[in-house]
């Protein structure tokens, strides 16, 4: 079955189309879940809390855009949902950054899963507002407006998390060489 059919079984509620659809999407929602969730537990969740919305409201896609950038909306706002009911977004103490540059080669010695192991660690507000402006393309105007904050927050927050990231490949960088070395 082609994506439209698929698509419009599903709006007509047929649960093979359904069924088929979670299987063609489920890695990458779930992949996407990742990037906004500190562990795969809570990814899951709202993994399945995004196939409902999709489900329940697959009938609204009049076929503007693609599916594949609607269900990931659709992700990406359940999953800030769920953080804004779980966390509260709050000033994270300032802190003192050192100005360091990461060259393109010490990026190149990671795997992509070890850089969003090292994305994921980042303070809850960081990860987010990293997450949507850097890895799915969102404004700052989009992002405040999503998470209820200024627009000055958004760039700020973007700032300290691309310099803990900074920080945090260059510490981990000289462990990661000596572990390559010597097969670990």
């Amino acid at each position: 079955m082609n994506l439209e059919d698929l698509i419009k079984a599903c709006q007509k509620q047929n649960s093979k189309a359904q069924e088929e659809l979670y299987h063609l999407y489920k890695n990458t929602l779930f992949a996407l879940c990742l990037k906004y969730c500190q562990n795969e537990a809570e990814a899951e969740d709202n993994l399945h809390n995004a196939f409902i919305e999709i489900f329940t409201n697959i009938k609204q896609y009049k076929g503007k855009g693609t599916f594949e950038g609607w269900v990931k909306r659709i992700t990406i706002n359940k999953a800030i949902d769920s953080y804004k009911k779980s966390y509260q977004l709050s000033p994270i103490k300032d802190t003192d950054f050192q100005d360091t540059d990461v060259t393109e080669n010490q990026l190149e010695e990671f795997t992509l899963d070890q850089i969003l192991s090292i994305i994921q660690n980042l303070p809850n507000q960081y990860r987010l507002v990293f997450n949507l402006y850097e890895l799915d393309n969102y404004s700052h105007n989009e992002i405040a407006e999503m998470l209820n904050i200024t627009v000055g927050t958004s760039k700020s927050n973007l700032y300290r998390a691309k310099m803990i990231l900074k920080e945090q490949i260059k510490a981990i960088a000289p462990i990661h060489n000596m572990n390559m070395k010597y097969g670990k």
